[in-house]
């Protein structure tokens, strides 16, 4: 189906990549039939909260680092009015693309909303219960869940509809966000074990065969978090050495991942990177991973 386009569903757990165990089957299913690399993040500045790395981690995964720093200085603004109705369609997209993004982090809101993400609420995939007395909201099991983000894309049980709300789902997901109250909860509030429970569910709808399979780029992304700035372990490169001492760095070639638009970035980390994997039927290559795990994608990468 490479001659008709695709639809992406993208699911990124922030701060998940370290609580991924060996029994989470689905996800190293994936990874196994997936393309995997790495995104390498810039280190976090001094007196940085963890609001401000959530939102500034989201911005690179993004390629939207840039406007980032603008949108923290003030200097983007909602526009009060459009002087045409192209112009307001314009904002309202996300690279020409129908995006919906669901988070209960505000910050991720807010700054979805500038780089044109429509931002439903959460409860338009949750539950609700009304066997009591009162309307309960649950968080949805992973089956309907999977069903609902496949239904905004257009994909209805086997079948591939032509008319659909959006050509781009992202579903962002913080493992540090506590639920209050029961009623508060959310889809993006999952733990590893949510996100295992769900990738599985997506992959029994959109199985290599499938209509669905053939049309949907799923995207799994997951990341450390905050990490310290002396934290060794995880790293990309081949002898951490290299990282520290100035004179051996001298010897090895630059990284690509330090580069950006033929220049060097001075503040990229060269440890715990998002784990990205990447899949659709036909179009994505297929590595030698086995697992979700770090090590696993740098021996595939560096191999």
């Amino acid at each position: 189906m490479a001659d008709k386009p695709s639809r992406a569903l993208v699911i990124y757990g922030d701060g998940l990549a370290p609580m991924v165990l060996p029994s989470h089957d689905n996800l190293h299913s994936f990874a196994s039939m997936a393309v995997c690399g790495f995104l390498a993040l810039r280190a976090s500045p001094p007196s940085e909260t963890e609001d401000e790395r959530i939102i500034r981690d989201f911005a690179q995964l993004l390629d939207a680092y840039d406007f980032y720093l603008s949108y923290k200085r003030g200097e983007h603004k909602d526009k009060a009015g459009y002087d045409t109705l192209s112009e307001r369609l314009e904002h309202l997209l996300f690279y020409g693309l129908r995006a919906a993004l669901f988070s209960s982090c505000p910050g991720i809101q807010s700054f979805g909303r500038k780089l044109g993400f429509c931002i439903p609420q959460d409860d338009e995939l949750v539950t609700h219960d009304y066997s009591s007395n009162e309307a309960l909201e649950k968080v949805p099991d992973s089956f309907s869940m999977a069903s609902k983000l496949l239904h905004l894309l257009g994909f209805s049980g086997s079948d591939v509809l032509e008319k659909y709300d959006f050509d781009l789902v992202f579903l962002h997901i913080t493992s540090h966000e506590k639920s209050r109250n029961k009623k508060e909860m959310g889809v993006s509030n999952m733990d590893a074990n949510g996100v295992n429970d769900l990738v599985g569910k997506i992959l029994e709808k959109a199985h290599p065969g499938s209509t669905i399979g053939s049309r949907l780029h799923f995207s799994v992304l997951l990341s450390y978090g905050c990490v310290s700035k002396n934290e060794k372990l995880c790293s990309l490169l081949s002898s951490p050495t290299t990282e520290t001492n100035s004179d051996l760095s001298l010897l090895f070639p630059i990284q690509s991942y330090t580069m950006k638009g033929g220049h060097r970035l001075d503040d990229i980390r060269h440890h715990h990177a998002m784990l990205l994997a990447q899949w659709q039927e036909g179009l994505t290559r297929r590595d030698t991973t086995e697992a979700f795990f770090f090590e696993d994608f740098k021996e595939v990468c560096f191999s």
